[in-house]
C-alpha cells in the first residue's frame, strides 16, 4: 500500500521518457537546420524567365524599377533583382529576400524589387545584364527568408 504513490510516479516517468526518446529529432533534422541557418517562411515552385533593362521588355523607364529602386545601366545584374507575377505578389513585398533553388546559375539569394505585366502566373523573371543570354527554366524554388 505504501508504495502505491511511487508506482504511478514511475509509470508518469516511463511516458516522459518514451515520448522524449520517440519525438527526439534525427540527425537528418539536425543537417537541414545547420544548413540553412535562416527561417524559411514561404516555399512556391514556379517558371523563371530572365529579362533586360530594355523598353521593348520593360516599361519606359527600364533602370526604375515597381519600388522606385534605381538601377546600374552597365551592371543591372549585380543587385540581384526579381519581379514576380501580380499573383505572387500576395506572397512576397518589394525588398523581400528570397532564396532560389533548382534555379541552375541564378540559385542564391535575390530581392524583389519588380513586377511583371498582369498576364503572366505563378512566374518569376531574373534581370541579367544586356550581354547575357535569355533563360527560361521550370520548376524553381522560390523561398521567402
Amino acid at each position: 500500500m505504501k508504495y502505491n504513490k511511487y508506482v504511478g510516479l514511475g509509470i508518469a516517468l516511463f511516458f516522459i521518457v518514451g515520448a522524449y526518446f520517440i519525438l527526439k529529432p534525427g540527425d537528418k533534422t539536425r543537417a537541414i537546420a545547420m544548413k540553412y541557418p535562416f527561417v524559411l517562411k514561404s516555399m512556391n515552385k514556379v517558371s523563371l524567365t530572365t529579362y533586360k533593362t530594355d523598353t521593348a521588355e520593360t516599361d519606359s523607364t527600364p533602370l526604375i524599377t515597381a519600388s522606385g529602386f534605381k538601377l546600374d545601366s552597365l551592371n543591372p545584374k549585380k543587385h540581384r533583382v526579381i519581379a514576380v507575377s501580380r499573383d505572387l505578389k500576395k506572397l512576397f513585398s518589394f525588398g523581400d529576400k528570397v532564396k532560389l533553388t533548382n534555379a541552375g546559375v541564378f540559385n542564391g539569394i535575390w530581392f524583389i524589387h519588380d513586377l511583371m505585366n498582369k498576364r503572366y502566373k505563378n512566374k518569376i523573371d531574373i534581370l541579367i545584364n544586356p550581354g547575357d543570354r535569355q533563360t527560361s527554366l521550370e520548376g524553381v524554388i522560390i523561398s521567402k527568408i
